[in-house]
């Protein structure tokens, strides 16, 4: 009977015991993926052929497509974990993810480490992004306030965005400082929303799911920040 209330009760209606247990494993795992991006990325640094690789798809539509591979990776990640009882499938989708985050983030994190104080500027931006994240997480966590409303203009937001993209490959031009700091912001909605999400939409027993769409919006989130701390130098 417990069993089966787990896969049909949301975290939100569980005692507080297990409803804290759950947030424990979900915030745990999130902790793990990062700590798994980080050794990924060491490994990817450490050949020539995959930095070489990485680079050569950040130019006009190699990068759009670099990204569009990224968007489906993402949704395939997602859509195993949630829609799989698995907890191995669900593991499998979480290490997938976080390996294609460290492939997309090669370029980025070679262009901080030859500016002259790059490992400085990736620590601002690492303390910054960790910082909102868990002020973030925690305003939905203590008011349980329920963000879902947040959904739709997350998805125009990110239509947009990818729109603009699209036109500045198109047309030659950079998109500059203040695309930047809005993505900051979208990140900032979906931590929101994933978070909300987390309360009051998944079970007792998809912590690894959750896990995944917290990295996710943690890893955009660093992304922009970064790109705005390595503007300003």
């Amino acid at each position: 009977m417990e069993e089966f209330q787990s896969q049909i009760v949301p975290v939100s209606s569980l005692a507080e015991d297990r409803r804290v247990d759950f947030y424990k494993k979900t915030y745990t795992h999130v902790a793990l993926a990062v700590l798994l991006f980080i050794v990924t990325e060491y490994l990817f640094f450490q050949s020539p052929i995959i930095v070489n690789f990485a680079i050569s798809l950040t130019g006009g539509w190699s990068w759009l497509l670099l990204l569009g591979g990224f968007m489906i990776v993402t949704n395939y990640a997602e859509g195993l974990a949630l829609k799989s009882r698995d907890r191995n499938t669900h593991y499998v989708a979480l290490g997938i993810y976080v390996i294609a985050e460290a492939f997309i983030f090669v370029p980025l994190l070679l262009m901080a480490f030859t500016m002259v104080d790059g490992v400085e500027i990736l620590q601002k931006a690492a303390v910054m992004t960790i910082s909102l994240f868990a002020g973030l997480s925690a305003v939905v966590i203590l008011t349980k306030k329920d963000f879902s409303f947040l959904r739709a203009g997350l998805t125009l937001g990110f239509f947009i965005a990818i729109g603009l993209m699209i036109a500045g490959t198109i047309f030659g031009f950079d998109l500059g400082l203040w695309f930047s700091v809005a993505m900051v912001a979208l990140a900032a909605g979906s931590i929101l929303y994933t978070t909300s999400n987390m309360v009051h939409k998944y079970k007792e027993e998809q912590y690894v799911a959750a896990a995944l769409g917290l990295f996710a919006s943690l890893m955009l989130l660093f992304w922009y920040i970064l790109r705005i701390f390595m503007s300003r130098d």
